[in-house]
Order: structure tokens, then C-alpha cells, then sequence
């Protein structure tokens, strides 16, 4: 087993190794799973898990036994993506990718139900949509979130339908579980997720998941314009670009 030596975890190393596997493990979680790795007294893991879980840290996924990552571990994450260094670097590589395409893009993050726009660049044309940094946007009708909601796995995906009205944004808003579920569907196949005016009439946007080394998702990276200037098929033709910045904005944080 390539886990760790209890007697070799400094006590004040602990909570942030608890930590680490769980993010690691990229699914819920059990505190036996994560002290497969660690090699923690019985006792000491369940404390552990319990501090984290009183402290926002982690939250117990459904059914109770098994934890995810908290709010404040989401907005931890947060924190290191937007690090000064991290952050200029971001910043050229949207820039650039902007002004190739000519259009609007943005970096977002999944917080609670919403996602919440970490950067953005905005286009030089004067008609521009304004959805500044902090906004934050419904996942189920937003190429951003749809994205999100794709690499979900099928129990956490059902959590979140059981518990969010599907509220009509625009006439095109899917608003029936079922019609989501097979959009959904086709995102997780297609590897992008598009919006065709769902959240706000005449607004097309296509996002693409950053991946981890593992292939889990970390935010997502999207182009939105308005339908004046751009259809979908517009839209669909920059993915080849915005695919090659999202692999240049992950490398930012893995390697």
C-alpha cells in the first residue's frame, strides 16, 4: 500500500492531508476510503472528518456516509486559482484568446447551485453583454453550468434536479427535467456544453470544461456574444481555440 505511516503525519498536517484525499478522490468520499490512504487511528479520522465538517470544510453527501467539499474548501480552491501570479498569467492567456475570437470570455466556477464568473474579458464592441466578475448565473441554463452539471456523477446530478426549479430564463430555457437530462447527455459526449439564448434571449455561448490531471473538472471556459454578431455555428467554430487556452489555463495550476 503506498499510503502514509500514521506515526509519520505531523499532528498539524492532518486536517490538511484529510483534505488532500478528498480532493483527490475527485467523488464522495468515506473517512475508511481516505484512512485506507493515511493509516490514521479509528478515532482520529472520524474527529477529523467531523472538524472539517463543522468548519464548512467538507459536507456530507446524500445518504450521509460519504463527504464532498464544502464552501469553504470551493472557495479555498478559488483562492489559489486567483493568486497573484496564477491570476496575470490567466489574465494574458483570456486576453488573447478574446481577441482572436472577438468576443466576450470568461473563466467560472461552480459554487453552491450557481456558478460564479472567476475572469473575464470583455469584447471591444460597444453592444456587450455585462455579466462582470462575481456574477453568478443558474447552472441548468448557462453553457458554463450545463458543463458543470454533465461531470456530475448520476446520484449527485439527481440531487441537484430533485432540489432546483427549472425556471424559464427565455422561451428556449429547458424547463423539463427530462429535456435537461438529454442535453446533458449530448455535453458529456461532445466534451463542450452550448447555450442556444437560454439564459437571456439573443445570447449564444459555448464553454469547455479545464481539466485537472485527472480529467475533472476545475472551472470552465466559455465565449458569449450576442446573436447579431454571432450564431452558433460561429460560436461552435471557436472551440478549437478555446479548447487549446483551457489546456494553457490548466497548466497554470498542475504543473
Amino acid at each position: 500500500m503506498d499510503g502514509h505511516r500514521s506515526d509519520s503525519i505531523p499532528t498539524n498536517l492532518r486536517l490538511l492531508m484529510v483534505l488532500e484525499e478528498v480532493a483527490r478522490a475527485g467523488v464522495p468520499i468515506t473517512p475508511t476510503e481516505v484512512n485506507a490512504r493515511l493509516g490514521l487511528p479509528k478515532p482520529t479520522i472520524h474527529r477529523l472528518f467531523s472538524t472539517l465538517l463543522d468548519e464548512g470544510f467538507l459536507q456530507r453527501d446524500i445518504g450521509g456516509r460519504a463527504y464532498l467539499p464544502g464552501a469553504r474548501l470551493r472557495r479555498l480552491a478559488g483562492g489559489v486559482l486567483s493568486s497573484a501570479q496564477i491570476q496575470t498569467a490567466r489574465k494574458s492567456i483570456l486576453t488573447q484568446l478574446s481577441h482572436s475570437i472577438g468576443e466576450t470570455c470568461n473563466i467560472a466556477l461552480p459554487e453552491g447551485d450557481r456558478m460564479v464568473y472567476l475572469e473575464r474579458v470583455e469584447t471591444e464592441w460597444p453592444l456587450r453583454i455585462q455579466l462582470p466578475p462575481g456574477t453568478r448565473v443558474p447552472m441548468y441554463c448557462t453553457a458554463s453550468g450545463k458543463m458543470f452539471l454533465s461531470t456530475l456523477s448520476p446520484r449527485t446530478l439527481e440531487t441537484y434536479l430533485d432540489t432546483t426549479e427549472l425556471e424559464a430564463q427565455t422561451p428556449d430555457t429547458y424547463t423539463d427535467r427530462a429535456s435537461l437530462e438529454s442535453a446533458l447527455a449530448t455535453i458529456r459526449r461532445r466534451g463542450h456544453s452550448e447555450d442556444r439564448g437560454e439564459f437571456m434571449p439573443d445570447m449564444v455561448a459555448v464553454a469547455v470544461p479545464i481539466l485537472d490531471p485527472n480529467n475533472r473538472l476545475l472551472a470552465t471556459l466559455s465565449v458569449h456574444a450576442p446573436t447579431q454578431r454571432m450564431d452558433l455555428d460561429g460560436a461552435r467554430a471557436c472551440l478549437p481555440r478555446l479548447k487549446e487556452a483551457a489546456q494553457q489555463l490548466a497548466a497554470l495550476v498542475t504543473d
